[in-house]
């Protein structure tokens, strides 16, 4: 049986929709609560039994592999004071077993370039793609979405695509699926029929729409490789998986859990109060002071 032991994750977009606080600081490293964004992403991927890590970067963007990495001054200072509760915690970011490499992205040339960077590491595996920019809330539920999505891959070898419904008014901003009429059921999956990029209200086949999270073969790979440019110049990804579908079945898996944008000014404080809520520190506090706001 094929194992999913892999993940891209994106990292070298320049986040221009949260500027001026990302103009130095990596989106990725922007803070919710008390982690960075791509902290979250990263457990999420462990969560779901993922081992190895691969960043698609840039220059510019060291500070996340730091994150991820030893700091030996920082550890001896949190020794001497006996803060060895925040050492702890910062020692185990990343359990011993997982591994984080990354591969440069040196033009901007879209998400399915992007990936393809990851190429000759992803060799002929299955593997994961998440969205860093995207938050996924599986508090209080059972696991985690991508570990559904792993297991329906694992199960019968069907690509997966994350899905959530989104308002008919906003189908412009997403990619959406069409599933032949038929709505997965929330932690389940259906066969997609095609891809539709940002429709207008009267062209989208349904209101449900590409979240951030996949599980492709390694024939996507292939795929991209062999694509043309598409919209904005770019290499997209919906291409080459509009590509894949002529060759086999894709799936739309309907997430369970919230997702929240952080590439976006109101997602990302969204995504703040969300988990603040959730914080074992802040949350009863946060809660009181949400009140006061009327």
């Amino acid at each position: 049986m094929l194992k999913v032991r892999k993940v891209v994750i994106p990292v070298a977009g320049l986040g221009t929709r949260l500027l001026p606080a990302s103009k130095a600081i990596p989106k990725e490293m922007m803070p919710v609560v008390d982690k960075p964004v791509i902290q979250y992403v990263i457990e999420e991927s462990i969560a779901a039994g993922i081992k190895e890590i691969i960043l698609v970067t840039r220059s510019g963007k060291s500070a996340i592999e730091d994150h991820f990495d030893s700091n030996y001054e920082l550890e001896k200072e949190l020794a001497r004071k006996n803060k060895l509760d925040v050492l702890a915690m910062i020692q185990h970011i990343v359990p011993f077993d997982v591994s984080i490499v990354s591969v440069r992205q040196h033009e901007a040339k879209g998400l399915g370039h992007a990936v393809s960077c990851a190429a000759s590491l992803i060799g002929d595996e299955p593997f994961a793609v998440i969205l860093p920019d995207v938050l996924i809330n599986n508090s209080g539920q059972q696991g985690v979405d991508l570990a559904r999505m792993v297991a329906a891959f694992e199960c019968d070898l069907a690509p997966q695509i994350m899905v959530g419904d989104v308002p008919l008014e906003d189908v412009q901003l997403y990619g959406i699926v069409d599933c032949g009429g038929v709505q997965p059921k929330s932690g389940s999956s259906v066969a997609i029929k095609r891809l539709v990029e940002k429709p207008s209200q009267e062209q989208a086949p349904s209101t449900m729409a590409v979240i951030g999270r996949y599980i492709l073969p390694a024939r996507i790979m292939a795929l991209l490789a062999e694509g043309k440019a598409g919209a904005g110049g770019e290499i997209q990804l919906t291409d080459a998986i509009d590509a894949l579908l002529l060759e086999q079945q894709v799936q739309a898996y309907r997430m369970q859990g919230a997702s929240y944008d952080c590439g976006d000014k109101l997602g990302y404080v969204k995504a703040n109060i969300a988990y603040g809520l959730q914080h074992d520190e802040i949350g009863a506090d946060l809660n009181l002071f949400l009140k006061t706001l009327g």
